[in-house]
């Protein structure tokens, strides 16, 4: 790992234990029930370990990620499991969780590209169509998006989650096409967010025909 992977990493553990001691700071008062405080401390404790998961990729799967992959990845993490749902913004934003549909693609759309360049294994990238880079990866962001709609409505029918936001805060069930908006929605955002990520790719690739190995997943030697 290179030093400035280290700094960025010991940030995100700094941070991360920031909120943890905030929702234990949380749980001291009762801000919250006991099964909801709980469910929070559970789910930074997870985040904290998600911190170390490239290095996890490194050590079961012999597979090196690049750093750009890794800083999106750890960026991603930070606005989503520490600030989104640690620090409760996405309660008090109520943009947040779209924001996170929009960054998350991009980030599964970067990984899309990855997986591509390390199927071609030796297969010079300079000499293949950028349109094979990008169409992978929108697909992948896209279907892995259709994925996490799948566990939302999961948890929604088996643990009354809320997470497609079916229910009023009064938990009025809400029906028709204003029972669909947030799904759409979130898949609209999803889809959107990969294609921008494809668009600056592809700009970047007409300046620079190996532009895709930056994201190439390799195996460890």
């Amino acid at each position: 790992m290179e030093k400035n992977e280290k700094k960025v990493q010991l940030f995100m553990l700094l941070f991360g234990l920031f909120v943890f001691g905030y929702t234990i700071y949380e749980f001291i008062i009762g801000k919250y029930s006991v099964t909801q405080s709980w469910i929070f401390v559970i789910e930074v404790i997870a985040s904290i370990a998600l911190i170390f998961l490239p290095q996890l990729f490194r050590k079961l799967f012999k597979l090196n990620v690049p750093t750009s992959i890794i800083y999106f990845y750890w960026f991603f993490l930070l606005i989503s499991a520490f600030i989104g749902t640690g620090l409760h913004v996405i309660s008090y934003i109520s943009f947040w969780d779209k924001i996170l549909h929009a960054v998350s693609p991009m980030l599964l759309t970067a990984l899309g590209y990855g997986l591509i360049g390390f199927f071609m294994k030796r297969a010079k990238i300079s000499e293949t169509s950028p349109w094979l880079f990008l169409l992978f990866g929108f697909a992948f962001a896209g279907l892995c998006g259709v994925f996490w709609e799948f566990w939302e409505f999961g948890c929604d029918q088996f643990f009354n989650m809320n997470l497609q936001r079916y229910l009023t805060s009064g938990e009025v069930e809400l029906i028709g096409r204003s029972a669909l908006m947030d799904t759409m929605g979130d898949l609209i955002t999803n889809t959107i967010g990969a294609l921008i990520m494809g668009g600056y790719a592809w700009f970047m690739s007409k300046k620079n025909a190996t532009y895709f190995e930056n994201y190439r997943l390799t195996k460890c030697k």
